[in-house]
Formats: C-alpha cells, sequence, structure tokens
C-alpha cells in the first residue's frame, strides 16, 4: 500500500527536473497523475511540446502506474480549466495540485526589460493563481455535495524570495508564491484544502544556468556517495505534503539534500518596535530610528539570508 493509494494529483512542469522527480515518486506512492508540461526552453520561449510529459507518463505507466499528458499553459484560464476536468474525467476525481511550473530570466534591475519581468511574473503568479483557481473552485463544489475528501495544494517558491541579486522579478514572484500560500491556507481550510509551499534547493536546467554554480550542484564524482543536488531529493516532501493525514497546512519549507526546514516567515518583536506620543516628525525619528537596525545586517529587514541556507547545506547530522 503507497500512502497516495486512491488520490488523484495534477504537477505542473513535470515533464523535465523536480517536476518529474515529482510524478515519478507520487506515482510510485499509488497516485494517479496528471504530467502536465508546456515544453519549451527555461526561459518560456519555444513552441509548446508535449514529448516531455508524455514521455514521464510512458516511465509511469512502465513501472505499473496511472498517468495522463497535458500540455496546457499554467496561464490559460480555459486551458487549466480542462486540465483539471481532465484529471476527474481520466480518474474520478482530484485531491492534490503541485504548482510547479516556472522560468527563468534573470536579469539585475537597471538592465532587466518589461518583457523580462512580465514573463516571469506571469508563469510564477498567474501560474499558480490559475490552477489554483480552478482546482479550488472544483474543491468548493465537491464539499458542497459531501464529498470532503482531504486535498492539498503544494506550491513552489524559491530560496530566491529571501532576496537574491539579480533575480529581481524571480524574486519577486517567488516572495509573492509564499504569501499567496498562506492566504490559500486561511481559504481553503473550510473546503478540506491545505496549502504548502517548498523553496527547494536542487540541480534543475534553471539553477545550471546560473552563472558559477554549475560545478557547484555537480553530481558526485563518486556515484556511491550522496547527491544532495539530486531533484529527487525534494519529491518525498512533496508527497507526505500530499498525504490525506498530513497534519502541516500554511508552511513553507526549506527542502533539500538531506534537510528539510520550516521558514518562519516576516516577524516584529517588541524589541523591533518604537514608539512616540501622537504622531512621529522626521526629527524625532532621525533622533531614535536607528536604534531599529542596532547590530542588523546592512540589508535592515533581512534575518536569513539566501547564503545563510547554504551554510552547512548536506553536511548537518541526521535527526535523533
Amino acid at each position: 500500500m503507497g500512502s497516495l493509494d486512491g488520490r488523484v494529483a495534477i504537477i505542473t512542469g513535470a515533464g523535465r527536473g523536480i517536476g518529474r522527480e515529482h510524478a515519478l515518486m507520487m506515482a510510485s506512492e499509488g497516485a494517479k497523475i496528471v504530467v502536465n508540461d508546456l515544453g519549451g526552453a527555461t526561459d518560456g520561449s519555444g513552441d509548446a511540446d508535449v514529448t516531455p510529459a508524455q514521455s514521464v507518463v510512458s516511465e509511469i505507466e512502465a513501472m505499473g502506474g496511472e498517468a495522463v499528458a497535458n500540455g496546457a499553459n499554467v496561464t490559460d484560464w480555459e486551458g487549466v480549466q480542462g486540465m483539471v476536468n481532465q484529471a476527474v474525467e481520466s480518474f474520478g476525481d482530484l485531491h492534490i495540485l503541485v504548482n510547479n511550473a516556472g522560468i527563468l530570466r534573470d536579469r539585475v534591475v537597471v538592465n532587466m526589460t518589461e518583457a523580462e519581468w512580465d514573463g516571469v511574473i506571469d508563469v510564477h503568479m498567474k501560474g499558480h493563481f490559475v490552477p489554483t483557481h480552478w482546482a479550488a473552485a472544483y474543491w468548493r463544489e465537491q464539499a458542497k455535495a459531501g464529498n470532503e475528501a482531504p486535498r492539498a495544494i503544494v506550491n513552489t517558491a524559491s530560496g530566491a524570495m529571501l532576496g537574491n541579486l539579480g533575480q529581481f522579478n524571480y524574486a519577486a514572484a517567488k516572495a509573492a508564491i509564499a504569501a499567496m500560500t498562506l492566504v490559500g491556507a486561511g481559504e481553503l481550510g473550510r473546503y478540506g484544502v491545505r496549502v504548502n509551499c517548498l523553496a527547494p534547493i536542487a540541480r534543475t536546467r534553471m539553477t545550471l544556468q546560473t552563472p558559477g554554480l554549475e560545478d557547484i550542484v555537480a553530481p558526485p564524482e563518486d556515484p556511491s556517495d550522496f547527491d544532495k543536488w539530486d531533484p529527487a531529493n525534494i519529491s518525498p516532501l512533496v508527497a507526505y505534503l500530499s498525504t490525506a493525514d498530513c497534519p502541516f497546512t500554511g508552511g513553507v519549507f526549506h527542502v533539500g539534500g538531506n534537510e528539510i526546514g520550516l521558514y518562519g516567515g516576516w516577524s516584529l518583536a517588541e524589541s523591533d518596535i518604537i514608539a512616540t506620543d501622537g504622531r512621529w516628525t522626521v526629527a524625532d525619528l532621525q533622533a531614535k530610528a536607528s536604534k531599529l537596525i542596532e547590530g542588523k545586517n546592512d540589508l535592515a529587514s533581512v534575518a536569513t539570508s539566501i547564503g545563510d541556507t547554504f551554510k552547512g547545506f548536506g553536511d548537518r547530522p541526521a535527526t535523533p
């Protein structure tokens, strides 16, 4: 018996990389999978090509699982509605949505074009919103009809949400996805839907395009050594968050290698608040506001930087 027996999942961007690993892992746990992938390059260019999605379907079927391919663009309103309908028509229900599709168009802000901004924001933010909308609409109707099977959404953010230089568009989109996760968890719980989010560290087509990372994320020379950059390391958490009895909702998870952590999000301690009588004046702020940055990083609101997530990555001892 697999942990996902009888559950139906849509996984976007599942033709390659992390999404492919999610599909294979969840199928091995008994889930029936809609493998969605538009095809194309890592920047979103190129013609639509369902071949990567169909290839993953073939892999799943070869291992005895059930899957269908879908080539909808995750930003296409009617196309994504059709994808949800396909899951229900093919397998009788929908229990899980994994929003994984994404692209990169890296550029520092002074060089970034409008198209580079719009493309990344569209695929990541709208590409999470549209599938979530149509899945949630279906689940609301199911809840009204008395079908209260546990449902799950797993979103995909990134450590870039902490503020990665050269990714003005991507970092903004990924931070937004983390915030969307919290709102979705609050709004959809009434329909039996849990919403969580990953910030994965892994070797993908996109990370391999980042200057300086290719050698760092390369597989180990000795194939018997643990490959901490393998994208397959991410997928057990996705499968766990998709199980019927998982207790988590509204979580944003650091995951990669042999590590899983839970981000704490924005925080505001009493020690980080200053007050005055009535309205502040500029003169009062000049005199007192600098207390808020005493002992802080150069970037005033950064408590955990993206670099911090790599310190000791893959080398921490197993938790007892």
